[in-house]
C-alpha cells in the first residue's frame, strides 16, 4: 500500500457507521491522511463497539510517537504467523476496523499514482492496534497499521506488489469475530488473507497523492 487514503463526511461513511453501530459523527475526518497521522478506528470491549484515536503507526516509542526505527504502518499478512512480527500479537488480540473513504497506490515510479474506491460504498481496511503508555506524562496512546496481502493481478500497472486488506463490513459475524478481543482464534481469518476484488473498485489517475486531482477517465475491476 502507498500509504495515503482518505476519510470523508459521506452518505457511504455514515452508512459504514450504521453497519458498525457506532456514530460515524465520532470519526476524524479529512481528505488527506498519510503515515503518523491520527486516524480514527473500530474497537470493541465488554461494553459494545467504540471510535478511537491512533496513531496510524504500529510500533511507538516510550513517548508515543511513531518509532522512525521500524516502519508499521503496514503489517504484511504473510507475516502474521511469525511469533517475532510486531503484527504477531495484535492479531491475535487487538484487531481494529480502519475506515476510509478511498486511497492511493503509486506504481514505483514516482510518477504514476491511482485513486481507489469501492463502487458505492466505503471501506473498512482490516487493521490492528496496540497500545503503549507514554513513559513521560503516562497517557496511554494506541498505535494502529493496515493489513497488507499479496500482489492482486489486475493491478499489475497500479501496485504490482501488495493490496490492503478490505473486509466485508456487511457480514455481521465476521466483523463480530473480527472485533471480539478475546477471539484469539485466526484461523477463520485465513481466506480474507487472499488477495481479490470483492466488491467493484473505481480507479483512476491522479497527479501527486497529497492532492487527489483525477488525471484521466476512471476504470473498474469487479
Amino acid at each position: 500500500m502507498c500509504g495515503r487514503f482518505n476519510l470523508l463526511d459521506s452518505e457511504e461513511v455514515h452508512a459504514l457507521g450504521e453497519s458498525l453501530e457506532i456514530d460515524a459523527d465520532d470519526f476524524r475526518f479529512s481528505r488527506d491522511i498519510s503515515p503518523a497521522s491520527v486516524i480514527s478506528i473500530v474497537r470493541a470491549n465488554e461494553a459494545g463497539r467504540y471510535v478511537a484515536d491512533a496513531i496510524w503507526w504500529l510500533k511507538l516509542d516510550q513517548h508515543g510517537k511513531p518509532n522512525p526505527r521500524v516502519t508499521s504502518f503496514n503489517s504484511r499478512a504473510a507475516r502474521l504467523h511469525e511469533e517475532r512480527y510486531l503484527g504477531y500479537k495484535p492479531y491475535r488480540q487487538s484487531r481494529c476496523l480502519i475506515p476510509a473513504s478511498a486511497f492511493v497506490e503509486g506504481l514505483g515510479d514516482r510518477k504514476t499514482y491511482h485513486k481507489i474506491e469501492l463502487q458505492g460504498q466505503a471501506i473498512a481496511f482490516g487493521g490492528l492496534c496496540q497500545e503503549y503508555v507514554n513513559t513521560s506524562t503516562g497517557e496511554v496512546v494506541t498505535g494502529a497499521s493496515i493489513i497488507t496481502l499479496g500482489p492482486l493481478a489486475q493491478w499489475r500497472d497500479i501496485h504490482p506488489q501488495s493490496m490492503p486488506l478490505m473486509l466485508p463490513w456487511d457480514d455481521a459475524d465476521l466483523i463480530q469475530r473480527w472485533l471480539d478481543p478475546g477471539n484469539s482464534h485466526v484461523a477463520s481469518f485465513e481466506p480474507l488473507l487472499k488477495p481479490a476484488v470483492s466488491v467493484t473498485q473505481r480507479v483512476v489517475r491522479i497527479d501527486k497523492p497529497s492532492q487527489w486531482n483525477e488525471i484521466g477517465e476512471p476504470f473498474f475491476f469487479s
